[in-house]
């Protein structure tokens, strides 16, 4: 007993934990009947870390090489002790934490929690969302197989026609004039490295910003109950959320293991029917929408246009929503809110059930 509080006392010196502690009993979290969305922030962060893990894990074993990526995947499904799972658990989990990091955002909007003096936390929020597509984006391609090379090509297509930076933007990506080798390679390294960087960045500035803002209640909401201690209640109610995450994580990638197609053929002919992943289909379906030419301007470039004035719109909303800033209801922006979530649920749902 001596020697574990010598070793206790030894650890408090060099690392105050007790101070940490300290400070996040005293941290407390509202609690009203909207309180249940506060726990998606959270959720989104437990899939990402076990992204981190999982894709570690893989990058062990994968070869980024148009000749052997594809092979290296196999060998992790087929070889590699419970490789399939850890694959599994790595694509399933990045397809939860868009869903819950979408869940979490729209939240965020109809609950109103980007007005002052929140701003930057829905801003960095915003630019998370858009750093996790690029992890999808990229990561698509990393197997080799049929339908990412082609989904791939097809989607390195669609922002060229964005004026001045499309075409750049494009070469740089791919780094040559078709998918191969050298795109495989600099997929590989925004997936792994640049991505990681900039995202850890990031969450790390919008982390802070929770700390010390805390958690926004909505507009018109009565907080009678009293608030709850971030540590422990709060913490464990999260941990609970994350249990359940890892539950349904398990079961889907073990009832429906991710798959694998065959090697990918530059020169064959695109399969029928691809599709890109489903937090891309209502931009893959509104293209579909669009008709050859809109006021005189190509129906691609007026959705790349469109894309782009939108996302500025999302980006901006904590300026453009004045009423909510100065603690009023605004009704425009609700409904605009529930416009856009209509939307995403609508195309993707006719993407999925028309050819």
């Amino acid at each position: 007993m001596m020697v574990r509080t010598k070793i206790v006392e030894w650890l408090e010196e060099r690392l105050p934990v007790s101070d940490v502690l300290g400070y996040f009993s005293k941290k407390t979290v509202p609690n009203h009947k909207h309180t249940f969305w506060y726990y998606f922030g959270g959720l989104t962060l437990f899939f990402f870390a076990l992204q981190v893990v999982t894709g570690v894990l893989l990058a062990l074993y994968y070869i980024p090489t148009p000749e052997q990526a594809h092979e290296s995947v196999r060998a992790i499904v087929s070889d590699v002790p419970y490789g399939w799972l850890i694959r599994s658990l790595h694509s399933w989990a990045a397809n939860l934490m868009i869903a819950s990091m979408l869940v979490h955002m729209f939240s965020a909007f109809l609950m109103k929690a980007y007005r002052k003096p929140r701003e930057l936390m829905w801003m960095t929020g915003v630019v998370l969302l858009f750093l996790v597509f690029g992890f999808g984006f990229t990561g698509y391609l990393l197997p080799w197989d049929t339908t990412a090379y082609f989904a791939t090509l097809i989607g390195t297509e669609v922002p060229k026609t964005v004026p001045f930076v499309g075409d750049w933007g494009v070469s740089l990506l791919k780094g040559s004039e078709e998918v191969g080798g050298e795109t495989l390679t600099r997929m590989y390294t925004i997936h792994t490295m640049v991505l990681p960087l900039v995202l850890f960045l990031i969450v790390g500035c919008h982390l802070a910003l929770n700390q010390t803002l805390g958690s926004s209640i909505p507009l018109g909401t009565t907080t009678k109950k009293a608030p709850i201690p971030f540590f422990p209640n709060f913490a464990y109610r999260d941990l609970f959320s994350w249990v359940l995450g890892l539950a349904v994580l398990i079961c889907l990638a073990t009832v429906f293991p991710w798959g694998l197609g065959e090697k990918a053929d530059p020169f064959a002919s695109a399969p029928f029917g691809i599709k890109p992943e489903w937090y891309f289909l209502p931009l893959y379906q509104t293209l579909k929408f669009a008709p050859a030419a809109i006021f005189s301007v190509s129906g691609e470039l007026f959705v790349n246009l469109l894309v782009l004035v939108g996302t500025m719109f999302w980006f901006g909303i904590p300026f453009l929503d004045r009423r909510a800033s100065r603690q009023k209801k605004s009704r425009l922006f609700t409904f605009i809110g529930f416009v856009v979530i209509a939307y995403v649920i609508v195309t993707i749902a006719l993407a999925y059930t028309t050819p």
